[in-house]
């Protein structure tokens, strides 16, 4: 493996590549403890520690620490999430948005849309900070006190969305998975430090820490067997006379993955799941009620979250596999190919044939996924762990590690270098 990355680090182009996203996670972590201003850090601290805290613990970890520093980027690129997947189903519910989505400028009016929309999200979000739950740790609560804490928060959120588009053009692997990912690995020095020291009081037992140990490699293991897994369909091409040449002949197969997604339906599921912990900055005596309820250090929200979230991670697994892969059009490929399945007439009948594995190796994907998901948030919510990074947030990070590491091994294979993978 480390012949194969000095091999990529020779490559200029890899390598600038590789430079550039290191230094957009720098820039993302450096924006992290720049504080939003107006702020009583003492009383932020105080609420963390308060019978609200296990809100709060939720979003600051998928914010990365930012949230609990309450730092210009606390707001993290959630909404841009929950922009892009808004617009996504109401491209699916109006049938003339989903026209102009599919002519030759339709991705760039998408991005165009989920920008604009993705401002007037983190606009609302940072209202909900800066009148409802937080309003108590602004020192001045002037109008233009108030005004100055929503404008940084939300331009925040803003500038992110460039940080991880400029990542997806000119770096390595998705750019809001890269910042996600960043966000969350920050927090495991300090996690393992608090574990350590919980350990030496006694407070955690051993047999904490090898459960933990045991699920964390479960769900290493997991990600990256349903991620390598594929179901091979056969295709057979016609022979063809052109001329004095003849084409076609050859077999090949579709590679039809077990987990098109990836982790993104974990990643949209926490995003939603995070919306009726959300209602809390909006009404703040609403809080101990979302607690214990809709979060994972409730009892039975614990139970509710995990199911609410296997379901979701589920549907978002048939979601996004509908937008990457359309069985019509790929039958209608193969027919103006001269392409067919063994056994299966072109057109329709392959369509339909395609449709139907699919929606077979895309259930055990989604269960699957949804199980590493959830057991782990089980298991740690019973020990006394104080390790913020879950299920998943593990499944999240292994993830869009083996993603990064597959869209290298791309590049290295354009130009004929062994894989990292191999």
């Amino acid at each position: 493996m480390f012949e194969t990355m000095r091999n990529a680090w020779k490559i200029p182009d890899l390598r600038k590549r590789i430079l550039f996203t290191l230094m957009m996670i720098v820039v993302y972590r450096f924006g992290s403890v720049i504080p939003v201003p107006f702020i009583n850090r003492e009383v932020v601290a105080q609420m963390f520690s308060g019978s609200n805290a296990g809100i709060l613990d939720f979003f600051d970890l998928m914010a990365g620490g930012a949230f609990k520093d309450f730092t210009i980027f606390a707001l993290n690129i959630y909404p841009y999430i929950t922009s892009s997947i808004i617009l996504q189903l109401l491209a699916i519910a109006i049938p003339k948005l989903e026209e102009i989505f599919k002519r030759e400028d339709g991705k760039k009016k998408m991005g165009q849309y989920t920008r604009y929309l993705t401002v007037v999200l983190a606009l609302i979000q940072a209202l909900a900070y800066s009148i409802g739950f937080f309003n108590q740790a602004i020192i001045n609560k002037s109008f233009l006190s108030i005004s100055i804490v929503v404008l940084v928060l939300t331009a925040g959120t803003a500038f992110l969305m460039w940080l991880g588009e400029q990542i997806t053009d000119k770096g390595i692997g998705n750019g809001i998975s890269i910042i996600i990912f960043a966000g969350i690995v920050s927090r495991i020095p300090s996690d393992i430090g608090s574990s350590i020291y919980l350990f030496q009081v006694g407070t955690v037992k051993i047999w904490e820490i090898l459960i933990f140990l045991v699920f964390a490699l479960f769900i290493i293991v997991g990600v990256i067997a349903i991620q390598q897994a594929e179901r091979k369909v056969t295709v057979q091409y016609a022979k063809r006379v052109v001329g004095r040449k003849m084409y076609g002949g050859q077999s090949t197969h579709i590679p039809m993955k077990v987990l098109m997604a990836g982790v993104m339906p974990v990643i949209f599921a926490s995003t939603f799941l995070a919306i009726p912990q959300t209602l809390a900055f909006f009404f703040p005596s609403w809080a101990p009620g979302l607690t214990k309820w809709f979060s994972v250090n409730g009892n039975p929200g614990v139970w509710i979250y995990s199911i609410v979230n296997i379901l979701f991670i589920v549907f978002f697994t048939y979601f996004y596999t509908a937008i990457q892969f359309n069985p019509f059009e790929y039958a209608n490929n193969l027919k103006e190919n001269g392409g067919f399945i063994p056994g299966i007439r072109p057109g329709r009948p392959t369509a339909e044939y395609l449709s139907k594995v699919l929606n077979r190796v895309t259930i055990v994907g989604a269960i699957s996924l949804a199980i590493i998901a959830s057991i782990p948030t089980l298991i740690f919510s019973f020990t006394h762990l104080k390790v913020n990074f879950g299920g998943t947030a593990l499944l999240i990070v292994t993830g869009v590690a083996l993603e990064t590491m597959k869209q290298m091994e791309a590049h290295m294979l354009m130009r004929h270098y062994k894989g990292f993978l191999k």
